[in-house]
């Protein structure tokens, strides 16, 4: 019997990472924890699917934004994060165990967009932070059309998540949020998923357009301060 296509890339991005009753426990842990160093508050935990493939987006404000989305989401969840993360070992196994997988961002990342679709084709969640990078001003930048395309190939769900209050938090670099002047509890919030339509008035959907549908989804979400 034919393995499915990608079914050894699948495999590739579970190894390492923390799945079902150990992850389970991790993350109350690690909630908890959250909670307590940054008043981490998370909702809308009744959107996400319970199984199956779905595509996680979300805005990107803080270094700390894909782990601290690993630990928020209550499955498996494998993240697409930038490659310069990985860098350091101590990171880049903390990142591993959380699920996430690097990309190179300004170009088209093939070998990450063929991890991100495997995963799909088996069911599993993958998150994307479209803009490919932080805001440095907080508000919400424009997407990269790599997650329209994933969104398009692999038909799954799309599931938007705001993340605001990190922009606070010590160790990003410079990049602050909009008019931060004190520290903010961080807040994770789950929308409610959509799917994308194969055409619009007769017209197939191009990866832009699917992307903009996607960011303009993310953007009702949002506070009016985080948006662009």
């Amino acid at each position: 019997m034919n393995q499915p296509h990608g079914l050894a890339d699948a495999r590739d991005i579970r190894r390492g990472t923390l799945r079902g009753f150990p992850r389970a426990v991790v993350r109350w842990l690690l909630v908890r924890l959250a909670r307590g160093l940054t008043g981490l508050r998370i909702d809308g935990l009744q959107h996400v699917p319970i199984s199956g493939p779905v595509v996680v987006v979300a805005n990107h404000l803080h270094n700390a934004d894909p782990v601290l989305l690993a630990i928020a989401f209550p499955r498996a969840l494998y993240v697409m994060a930038k490659r310069e993360l990985f860098e350091r070992r101590w990171m880049a196994i903390i990142l591993t165990v959380a699920g996430a997988f690097p990309v190179d961002r300004g170009k088209a990342d093939r070998n990450a967009i063929r991890l991100a679709e495997a995963a799909l084709t088996l069911g599993e969640a993958v998150a994307m932070f479209p803009e490919g990078t932080r805001s440095p001003t907080g508000t919400l930048g424009v997407g990269q059309p790599g997650v329209g395309l994933i969104a398009l190939r692999s038909r799954a769900p799309i599931l938007p998540v705001t993340i605001t209050g990190t922009e606070s938090l010590p160790g990003n670099g410079g990049t602050r949020g909009p008019s931060v002047r004190r520290r903010r509890a961080t807040a994770i919030h789950f929308g409610s998923p959509f799917v994308l339509p194969e055409s619009v008035e007769g017209r197939r959907l191009s990866s832009k357009d699917a992307t903009d549908r996607i960011m303009a989804e993310l953007a009702k979400l949002l506070p009016t301060s985080y948006q662009s």
